[in-house]
């Protein structure tokens, strides 16, 4: 969550020690129920912090940036077809491109959501939002990324194909 969030894998390891730091020091203050969602609200909280603090100072150095970024948006075994999985490589990158541009409280929810396979109900319960926030931020992350990838005739090419591949349709 922390490296989805911030896009920088420096800084989501040290949320994620400071995660298990402050998570030891509250144990006393844990009341049950689910350790992942309690580490997981620790994390999604300090994750925001480091954006607020970003945002207040930037000073990212551009010199610092990789050439090239490779973002994994899954993990899994690429397809026997090299032009398939170069296909979905691109598409990939693409994603994450698109995923960027939305505001932070969209992109959190729809990672929860998408990726990471967690109800609304836990959302709203790890982000602190009402269900119908939760809702609305879901709704709203997932149409800003359909009309960022519609702008790009790149990825609308990509995502003709890979409907047609997949379903036979295109109302993918």
């Amino acid at each position: 969550m922390a490296l989805r969030l911030l896009r920088d894998p420096e800084a989501a390891e040290d949320v994620t020690q400071d995660t298990f730091v402050r998570a030891h020091a509250a144990l006393d203050q844990f009341v049950g129920g689910s350790a992942r969602s309690w580490l997981l609200r620790i994390a999604t909280n300090r994750s925001y912090d480091v954006l607020r603090y970003r945002r207040r100072r930037p000073a990212e150095s551009l010199d610092a940036r990789p050439v090239e970024e490779e973002p994994v948006w899954a993990v899994e075994t690429p397809p026997a077809d090299p032009e398939a999985f170069a296909t979905r490589q691109e598409l990939s990158a693409r994603l994450e491109a698109a995923l960027a541009k939305l505001t932070d409280d969209q992109r959190v929810a729809v990672v929860l959501y998408d990726i990471q396979g967690y109800t609304y109900e836990e959302i709203a319960s790890l982000t602190g939002a009402t269900l119908g926030t939760v809702k609305s931020r879901i709704h709203r992350g997932r149409a800003r990324l359909r009309e960022l990838l519609r702008q790009d005739p790149r990825s609308r090419e990509l995502l003709g194909e890979t409907s047609r591949q997949h379903s036979g349709d295109e109302s993918a």
